[in-house]
Formats: C-alpha cells, structure tokens, sequence
C-alpha cells in the first residue's frame, strides 16, 4: 500500500482504514514546521517562567500547584535524584500512572488507528509538541510496533487518558507491545524493531494523552463495517423477497419521492437494482404452487422424483367467488403457497424505511467523524502567532477533549444497530415458520419422515444476537460519572459507546449472514417448485395436472368441466412461462453462497455452514459477487 501523508488536515476515513491494516505513513513537512514553530515558542514560555497548565503546574485537581525548581524529596538524607528536571518527571508520570486499563487489548488494526489518529491531530501545530516526538511515533507505526492497550478505562474525557497512555508508554520503553505477533515489554519490542525510547519535553504527555483516538479509531471501524453491512443487509432482504415472490410496488421510485429521506431513497433503489430482472417478484398468485410433503407417488418421472417435496394448489369452486368475480377474472381460481393480498408484511415492505434510516443514523455518524479525523482534541491549546498581553491568551485551556459529539453520534449508530438486525431476524423467522413463508415447507426442510429440524434453530441463534444487541443498545453517553476530585464532573463515556458499536457491528455481520444463508435454502425451494410445477405443465395433459390442484374431495361431476377447463388454462400459463429464476445480483450472490453451503436435503451439522456464511459476510464476498454482477 502507497504511504498515506499526514498533515493534519486531510485525512480521511478510507486513509485511517488503510493505515489500521498496514499501510505506513509519512509526515507533511509544512505541517511538521509548524509543530516545531510550536514547540519553540512553548519552551520559550518555560524559559520566561509562565505559568502553564500541565506544562508549569499539575494536571487535572492539582492544576493550582506550580511547579518548583527541583524535586523536594531529593533534600532527603541519601536521597538518590533521578536526573529530570520536575517539567520532564511532570510528563513522564503523568504516562506512567494513567496506563491503568484493563481486559483483553484492542485489536492491532484499532491501536494502528489510535496511534495514525494521534500523530494527525498532533501535526496540526498546537498541541507544542517537539517534531522528533512525532517522528517517533510514526517510526513505531511504521515498524509494526503495536502497543497492548487494554480495551476497558477511558471515561471519553479529558479524551482517552488511560488508554492513549497506554499507547504512549511503549515510546519511552515501558508497557508491553506486539512485534511481528509477539507480545513483549515495550522496550524490548522497541529494540527489536530498531527503535530507541523517548524522554518526553514540556507538554508532551499531555499532548499524547489527552484526545478522544481510542473513540475515534474504534468509531471509524466500525463505520467502516457499518457501510458493507448496510448494503448486505439490502442483499439478505432482496434475496428474501426473491423467495417470497414477493411485491415490488413498495420500493417504486415515485412511492419514495412521496417521502425523500436519503437513507430511505437510497435502500428502495438498491432493492430495485438487486431485484433487477427477477421472475419471481412479482409473479401473479396463482402460478404460486405451495409445499406439500414428499410421497413415493408425488412426481411422475425419474428426475422429478429426485425433488424433496411435492406440490399443490387449492382449487376455488365458483360457489366460494360471490363478490370476488372481478379477481378471479384476473387471477385464475386457483389458492396455492402465496397470498390473496395486495401487500407484504413489515418486515418485506417496510425495508427502505428501516433500512434507510440505519443508513441516515451512519451518515450522520460519518460526518461528526470526519470533522473529528483532522481536529485537535488536546489541552491546553497552543496559539503561538496570537496577538496577546499575555501567555494565557496564547497557550488556552478549553474542551476539545470532550468526547461527547462522537458519543452521541455513535449513540444513535448503537440504537440503529439493533434495528436493522432485528428486521433481519423477523424476515428470517417468515421463512422458517409455515404460518408465514407463504407456501415454504415448515422449517425449509422436507420432512416427510418428521425427523428433521430443517432451519428451526438457526432462527434461534439470530434470536439470541439480536436480544444481546438490544441490551446492549441503551447509550453510554447519558451516564456520565465524574472524575479526578470532581475536576472533570462531566465525563462522555464516548469510549465505551464507540467500543460497543465496534463490536456489535460484528454480531450484526452475524445476523445478516444468517438470514442469507436461509433465504437461500428458501430461494432454492421457491423456485424449483414453481419450476417443478412449469416443467409437469409442459408435459401433462390437464387431467394429470389435475391431481396437484384437487388438494380435497372431487368437484361434483356438474363441476368437474368447469374445474378441468381452469386447471388447463393454469397449465398452459404455466408451460408457456420461462423458466422462472431471481434477480441478477441475487443469483449471483446465492451462487457465491452455494460454493460454501450446499443445500439442506436432509438435516446435518450445521455450524460449518454458519462459520462459512459469517466468514463469506465478513469478507465481504457475497457482497462483492452481487455487485459485480449489476
């Protein structure tokens, strides 16, 4: 991968992505000027004696202690001094004492993240950070050096303290690090990857550990999941209508013009697009056989014997039309696996509402975190060209440490989560459930011997993620714990929001690859029996063709013309249809499916096939098959 530049300015979410798995990065050298001008003026103040936050005083409750001339243990009899002076002890401790998280570390990709993120905000120029430090940093991403940075101990403000602390610590050679997929001291991982530890100058600790990385990089990632799952999620419910047949008018262009959310305009053109050239959408009621189960007798010839079901329809008698002639004038007579009905369930016809605004709560989310990539978050600020009377209307303490825009951006994210998986699970629930699936075998599973279980607990395990999702959904950010003496009394817990979101991004993957790999067992039953049906009109007379439509008693012999006639016409229109088959991009991602995942004829193990349909999810190949094939 081609370095990506840091200037401070410019980055974007696809460049973080890039660098969280592996790309390296390079610094601006206008941008690193500025840095140096920066910490030049900053050292300045030190030498004039002004009194800075965090540079001349202590952090935090302690910010109205100034510092003195030396340490006043070492007047201590025997006492042994260390050799820094208090500015550069200040800076050390305040590293040292704050890498106190705890639990399993963040992946490597977040940590690169935090670390491209820090060295960013760091490059804007007012942070008074020496450009060696900056070299420093970069020269430990770019060598692979990965700090271990446990996941639980940020509060989202002043920023990330204890975990950014944690990345911190590894540059003066202390904490533990990945190198090369060793975890090792710091120090070590340091000399291995060519590097020397850092002694930090004026402000410097505060500058590494006072910013919002950990909830930023987590945030990206998770948009960046976000982002193809949205689409797959289109996917799983266009490859569900396909099994339905269901009705195409709700996702209409003029229907969303009526009411142009973004998120919802966008979701109704995608289904439109993944449904392209589908026979099955839409197709009339009556050509809709429904499952019957499989008997040695069910099909009159070899092949079709080789069939898993059998199938029927329900013939109604003129006496069951009164009031609805007009209907059966358009609809043959004739009730079989789909609906008399003008409309589909929620789940089916209320996609681009939900899913459009799932895809409304990431865009906004993208936003806040786009302007947060290329902001400085750290405190206090450094103004070193102000015009001013005096240094603390150049050297400025504020908020911009705050978490709370990305905590409440990634609030409305984690609410959504849960929303679009659930909406998968109950589109998945209607293909298992005989009640719903609209003429599926119950379970997707033949059956005929009643020792099969078919997709039953597949539904459950989607069941199980979606209730997990849901609790963990209630927003971080509306309980806010202070800290430090009531010095920080309002704190975002954006850290734990964007952790939350990151991790059930993933699950969601989970959800949605179940609902896939269901409604391709489904989308197989629904067109091999419509097929199935197609392919016995094309050689049946109509009184072979009568026994799938009879279903109860024998119309009375002054019924059976009328019957006969009927059920001819429904052979003919069945024998003249072509091959009825799904979308494009439908069918190519059941293709990519099947490489995987057989078809379920009799019931088997199966978890291999869940971990093939999450894995498929997760790299996104489904997703990719089905974009190709538009």
């Amino acid at each position: 991968m081609k370095p990506i530049r840091l200037d401070g300015r410019s980055l974007s979410r696809a460049q973080l992505v890039e660098v969280a798995y592996g790309a390296q990065v390079m610094l601006d050298e206008g941008a690193l000027r500025n840095v140096a001008h920066a910490a030049a003026f900053l050292a300045e103040q030190v030498r004039r004696e002004e009194p800075i936050y965090g540079v001349s005083t202590g952090f935090g409750s302690n910010a109205d202690k100034l510092l003195g001339a030396h340490p006043l243990r070492d007047e201590l009899p025997g006492a042994a001094p260390s050799g820094r002076s208090l500015h550069e002890e200040l800076q050390r401790n305040l590293i040292i004492s704050h890498a106190v998280c705890v639990g399993e570390p963040f992946a490597p990709e977040v940590v690169r993240a935090m670390l491209c993120i820090r060295i960013n905000t760091l490059l804007r120029g007012h942070s008074g950070v020496r450009v060696q430090t900056l070299a420093a940093l970069a020269a430990m991403l770019n060598a692979g050096v990965v700090p271990v940075v446990p996941q639980l101990g940020s509060v989202g403000a002043s920023g990330d303290l204890a975990p950014l602390s944690h990345l911190a610590i590894v540059l003066l050679g202390g904490g533990e690090a990945f190198y090369e997929g060793e975890r090792l001291p710091g120090a070590q991982a340091l000399q291995r990857a060519g590097l020397e530890p850092l002694s930090l100058s004026y402000k410097e600790g505060l500058a590494l550990n006072n910013g919002t990385a950990q909830m930023l990089a987590c945030g990206v990632l998770a948009l960046n999941l976000l982002e193809d799952l949205l689409e797959t999620a289109d996917l799983a419910a266009a490859m569900t209508i396909d099994a339905f047949a269901g009705r195409l008018g709700a996702f209409a262009e003029d229907v969303h013009a009526l009411r142009p959310h973004p998120g919802q305009v966008r979701a109704a053109a995608n289904l439109r697009e993944l449904l392209s050239a589908s026979t099955l959408a839409d197709i009339p009621y009556h050509l809709v056989p429904k499952f019957r189960p499989w008997l040695p007798h069910s099909w009159d010839t070899d092949d079709a014997r080789r069939l898993s079901f059998d199938i029927g329809w329900e013939w109604v008698p003129d006496t069951q039309r009164h009031g609805r002639e007009k209907f059966y004038r358009r609809f043959k007579p004739f009730r079989g696996g789909k609906k008399h009905q003008p409309q589909d369930s929620y789940s089916l016809r209320c996609i681009p509402q939900v899913h459009g605004a799932v895809r409304d709560a990431v865009e906004q989310a993208k936003r806040v975190l786009e302007i947060e990539l290329n902001a400085v978050t750290d405190n206090p600020l450094v103004f070193p060209d102000a015009r001013a009377e005096h240094v603390e209307q150049q050297v400025i303490s504020a908020g911009h440490f705050h978490g709370m825009p990305l905590a409440l951006a990634m609030s409305y994210v984690k609410a959504a989560i849960p929303v679009l998986a659930s909406i998968s699970e109950r589109r998945l629930n209607k293909l298992v459930d005989p009640a719903t699936s609209d003429g599926l075998p119950p379970f997707l599973i033949g059956n005929e011997d009643a020792t099969e279980s078919g997709f039953m607990i597949v539904q459950y395990t989607a069941a199980a993620i979606v209730n997990d999702l849901a609790s963990r959904a209630h927003p971080a950010s509306v309980y806010s714990i202070p800290t430090s003496a009531n010095a920080e009394d309002h704190v975002s817990m954006g850290a734990n929001e964007a952790r939350h979101v990151l991790a059930m991004a993933e699950d969601l993957g989970k959800v949605l690859a179940l609902e896939l790999m269901t409604a391709a067992q489904a989308l197989d039953l629904r067109r091999d029996m419509i097929n199935a049906a197609r392919d016995l009109a094309d050689r049946a007379d109509a009184e072979t063709f009568a026994a799938k439509v009879q279903g109860g008693p024998l119309p009375e012999a002054a019924a059976w013309p009328v019957f006969l006639a009927e059920v001819e016409a429904l052979r003919v229109e069945l024998s003249a249809a072509e091959p009825f088959h799904p979308g494009r991009a439908v069918a190519a991602a059941h293709a990519t499916l099947r490489e995987r995942i057989p078809f379920l004829d009799r019931d088997r193990a199966l978890d291999v096939d869940i971990a093939a349909a999450v894995e498929l999810v997760r790299e996104g190949r489904v997703l990719t098959a089905a974009r190709q094939a538009r």
